[in-house]
């Protein structure tokens, strides 16, 4: 009997906290009583590997579709089309209006009631585990439906200019890029429309060529010959109606439609997707018709897509005043947005390529980014095959602390995809093995094309970028090493499937800078025994940089995480071989200003070049110095007085100084570049940040904000698990975050004070140390 009431107790107990939970999320909901006006007020909506902008406009029903993966001839990252839904009588023609992005269950719902009384509501969302979208109609009474895919690709057009930007020529293109058209045509009751890559050369064909690279071409990764991707639209009781054409913002396209053969009061649309590496077309139909029929006979229903968002709210989280959400609060705001943001990166948790930096799946006509940039909704500057991996680790680093591990693959799986490109291209460039990943890369993992250099001089070294901000840049790939071996000790992921590629980094380091150090005198390393890393750079900023800090700190950490793995993970071999690579990494350098010693960016360094402070880049992301750690002195006297990294200071795009400042225990300052940051955006959807450097949505700057987020939480120092060791007294807080030895902590602070506190394991609770007394 005590054991009965002591069951029904801890059952209330977690009951009660699920509602509390489910309560704060709903909060985030974003709910919109009036149409938008264009593409630019969408919202986003998806799962698995497909994103959809949706929005209403005078009337209709509209949304982009975009995939992961959806690569063109030229490297561009093709949307799959628009899709427009009409409605006869019409229910949204009304100011008895709503649209609303459901979080909690992750889906889109609008629903409207018109003059005569009529009400409808349409219901749009993607399945987790297949490539279909759903649109679910439901009116009072019947009603007919007209749906249309339109597609501006229907004929063949040339890029020119500033538009290269959107595929892997950008500025260098050296001959008339040509956009290939998709085919659209009906088959039986439904659009069937693809892309197929079979034009030539491609972008991979045209990059290896330049690169010297034609001799290992057949043992390297295309990801772009022979491709096909496309989709079938069809709908209940819908038959071709007919095509046409029509201009959305600057864009023409043709229409197919398909139209209603009977009045319904409840419809259903659908929207398959299949994307395959094949020179036969007729199996991409074949797989297409097939995974159709398959899915309309499983009758798919949305439970299983919601137990999934389900799961991840229940993950992890961070609700912000939840008990009084100000609406014109910075700090509800941004707890709000990690919500947001955090639901358009989980749109991609089953990509076969990582969310984009520039605008994962959620970019729209480019013309309301810029006034100037009057493209087709295809476009989004830095290109769409391009991961530059100072931005791209900012869209990742949040999922170890949120325990996103699955989420982490794409970008992980990515990296093992691509590694042999890396290691034939060093090994055709030098006489020596490991991973070349110079800073951007293309899709197939070599330099792309433009900042490769088209003009580079004959004699210049054929492994190096020929531009001044990416030269002897390499240093970013430590840091996805980093990130793999964090999900070891987070989440208790499996690392031995990332050490060849952990190691093959490793070794580009050690051997690269041997062989010039070799090629310059008589020695391999320097006077102390230490490895000269020369030439390099301390991110793009501090340029032919001897000894960079980023290049150390990164070496160092992940030498010592590898170390520290257990026997089983990690053989003697390998032990013996990071052990005495190790011993070789130089120290971090020092500078003095105005009698402080501060993190020096490198040893010495020839000029500077952008904008950024690696000097601390040892506090984050490598976490060197921080919250309970030594010489925590030093790294605030560089916050405090290194002019180049007060200069540099903003909470715009990729701008980490909110992350600097969280993890050196700096509150004032991390909340005030935090709550900037995640703030609402200034568009209609609040988690459309950007362009700042890149484009709309910024990604990179709602990954940055979510990181600093945490670290205001939470941050650990050897085995010690710091709460709020950056968080204002008066921000009352309810959050659930990850640690490592895989922890998870779950506290509630209210009225300055801890309400709540759950550690799991419970063993773990000796080692919290609460930093607000």
């Amino acid at each position: 009997m005590i054991k009965s009431i002591a069951f029904v107790l801890i059952f209330i107990l977690y009951a009660n906290i699920n509602f509390a939970q489910t309560s704060e999320l709903d909060k985030c909901d974003v709910v919109w009583t009036n149409e938008s006006q264009n593409s630019s007020q969408s919202m986003p909506c998806g799962g698995g590997d497909i994103g959809l902008n949706v929005w209403v406009e005078h009337g209709d029903v509209l949304f982009y579709v975009a995939r992961s993966g959806t690569y063109d001839e030229n490297n561009a990252l093709l949307k799959l089309g628009r899709i427009r839904l009409h409605l006869s009588p019409n229910p949204f023609v009304t100011t008895n209006f709503k649209q609303i992005l459901h979080l909690r269950d992750g889906y889109v719902q609008i629903n409207g009631k018109n003059a005569d009384g009529l009400k409808a509501e349409v219901k749009i969302w993607v399945d987790v585990f297949n490539p279909r979208v759903h649109v679910n109609i439901k009116g009072s009474s019947a009603l007919a439906a007209k749906v249309t895919y339109e597609n501006w690709r229907y004929k063949d057009t040339y890029k020119k200019g500033f538009e290269n930007n959107e595929n892997s020529y950008k500025f260098g293109a050296t001959a008339l890029v040509v956009s290939y058209k998709d085919s659209v045509a009906y088959a039986n009751d439904a659009v069937l429309f693809f892309h197929q890559n079979n034009h030539g050369p491609t972008a991979f064909d045209v990059t290896v060529h330049q690169q010297g690279l034609d001799a290992v071409k057949n043992q390297m990764f295309d990801p772009l010959r022979d491709l096909i991707f496309g989709g079938m639209l069809k709908g209940d009781k819908m038959a071709p109606y007919g095509q046409g054409k029509g201009e959305y913002i600057n864009t023409e396209y043709q229409s197919w439609q398909l139209t209603s053969t009977q009045p319904l009061k409840s419809r259903e649309i659908t929207l398959t997707l299949c994307t395959v590496q094949t020179p036969d077309l007729g199996q991409w139909k074949n797989d297409l018709i097939e995974l159709s029929k398959k899915l309309d006979q499983e009758h798919s229903t949305i439970q299983s897509s919601q137990n999934w968002w389900h799961e991840l709210w229940q993950r992890s989280y961070i609700y912000i005043n939840s008990d009084n959400p100000g609406r014109d609060s910075v700090a509800w705001q941004s707890g709000r947005n990690y919500q947001l943001f955090r639901y358009m990166l989980a749109c991609n948790t089953f990509g076969s390529y990582p969310t984009k930096f520039n605008g994962g799946l959620f970019t729209y006509d480019p013309v309301f980014v810029n006034k100037d940039y009057a493209f087709t909704p295809d476009f989004r500057n830095w290109g769409g095959s391009l991961f530059t991996a100072q931005n791209q680790r900012l869209v990742y680093y949040p999922m170890i602390k949120s325990g996103d591990f699955d989420m982490m693959l794409p970008e992980f799986n990515f990296y093992l995809r691509i590694l042999k490109n890396a290691e034939l291209a060093t090994h055709t460039y030098w006489p020596h093995k490991g991973a070349r990943f110079t800073e951007q890369i293309d899709n197939f993992g070599l330099s792309d094309f433009a900042e490769y250099g088209a003009n580079r001089p004959k004699d210049f070294d054929p492994g190096v970028d020929y531009n001044a901000w990416l030269e002897y840049h390499w240093d970013s790939a430590l840091e996805f090493c980093y990130m793999m071996l964090e999900t070891g000790e987070y989440g208790g992921k499996d690392v031995k499937r990332y050490l060849p590629f952990i190691r093959s980094c490793l070794r580009f380091f050690d051997e690269h800078y041997r062989f010039l150090a070799k090629a310059r005198g008589a020695k391999e390393f320097d006077g102390e025994n230490k490895l000269i890393l020369f030439p390099g750079s301390a991110g793009e900023t501090f340029k032919m940089a001897y000894n960079s800090t980023t290049t150390i700190a990164g070496l160092t950490t992940v030498l010592q995480k590898l170390l520290a793995l257990p026997p089983t993970d990690l053989d003697s071999e390998d032990r013996n071989a990071f052990t005495t690579m190790l011993n070789h990494i130089p120290t971090i350098s020092y500078q003095y200003i105005d009698g402080h010693k501060t993190i020096a960016p490198a040893k010495s360094w020839e000029r500077v070049n952008n904008e950024e402070a690696p000097q601390l880049y040892p506090v984050f992301p490598f976490g060197i110095f921080g919250v309970g750690k030594p010489n925590l002195d030093i790294a605030l006297n560089t916050w405090k007085y290194d002019t180049l990294a007060i200069k540099f200071r903003s909470y715009i795009g990729w701008k980490q100084d909110n992350l600097f400042a969280a993890r050196l225990g700096l509150t004032d300052e991390a909340a005030r570049l935090t709550f900037e940051k995640l703030k609402n955006s200034g568009r209609r959807f609040p988690a459309f940040w950007g362009p700042g450097f890149d484009w709309t949505p910024d990604h990179n700057w709602g990954g940055s904000g979510m990181a600093g987020l945490q670290d205001m939480l939470l941050q650990t120092a050897g085995d010690k698990i710091y709460l709020f060791p950056a968080w204002p007294k008066d921000k009352d807080v309810h959050f659930k975050l990850y640690a490592p030895r895989e922890t998870i902590v779950e506290c509630t602070f209210k009225d300055g004070k801890i309400q709540s506190l759950n550690v799991t394991p419970q063993s773990r609770e000796k080692d919290i140390i609460n930093c607000i007394k």
